[in-house]
């Protein structure tokens, strides 16, 4: 799913080398897919890369996330949950960024099958797959994806981003643009050369 792969990729770039913790709710695996080793490294990571903790419901979930992010060993923690649950609080949203603060690491929330709620969050976004733009050669392209900013603390308009993941560098950037190039039109010719109902006249 594109929101779990979108704060992978994120959590990354946040972790500035240091571990990466993706507590992955049961639900969303069931809905969303599991992680998948040759897809970890089609965007350039290895299983090895991060710390995998499946868990059985949102509140083992939250509690994974706070026991994280008081470690200074770790740089990131991505939650994955799925549908609407009472324990995904403003409350205990709270909790998880103190537990931020005093360990000094990133946290990432990606929800799905659920409607955005209040939260304690620096910024929340919408995000979803976007297509692709082909390589060279009609190579796939790269992972693409539309990131819409709808809330910032502190205010702010919202704003919208498409963002390709470079799997070499392991960030995000913005597409390059396209060349302009056309594709050059055989000449056509004239309008006496062709018969009734469109045929060749020789």
């Amino acid at each position: 799913m594109s929101v779990n792969a979108f704060g992978l990729g994120a959590g990354f770039q946040a972790a500035d080398g240091r571990i990466v913790v993706w507590g992955l709710h049961e639900m969303m695996a069931q809905e969303a897919g599991r992680p998948h080793g040759p897809g970890l490294h089609e965007m350039g990571l290895a299983p090895s890369d991060v710390l995998l903790v499946r868990v059985p419901d949102i509140q083992t979930l939250l509690v994974i996330g706070e026991e994280a992010l008081r470690t200074p060993a770790v740089g990131t923690v991505l939650l994955s949950a799925w549908g609407e649950a009472k324990a995904l609080s403003l409350t205990a949203s709270r909790r998880l960024a103190l537990a931020a603060e005093t360990g000094g690491g990133t946290l990432f929330m990606a929800r799905a099958g659920a409607t955005p709620a209040s939260s304690a969050a620096e910024t929340r976004w919408s995000v979803q797959a976007a297509a692709s733009t082909p390589l060279e050669g009609g190579a796939s392209g790269r992972p693409s994806f539309s990131a819409t900013l709808l809330r910032r603390r502190g205010g702010g308009e919202q704003r919208s981003w498409t963002l390709e993941w470079d799997r070499d560098a392991r960030s995000f950037r913005e597409p390059a643009p396209l060349s302009g190039a056309v594709v050059p039109v055989a000449p056509q010719r004239p309008a006496e050369a062709w018969g009734e109902r469109g045929r060749r006249v020789a």
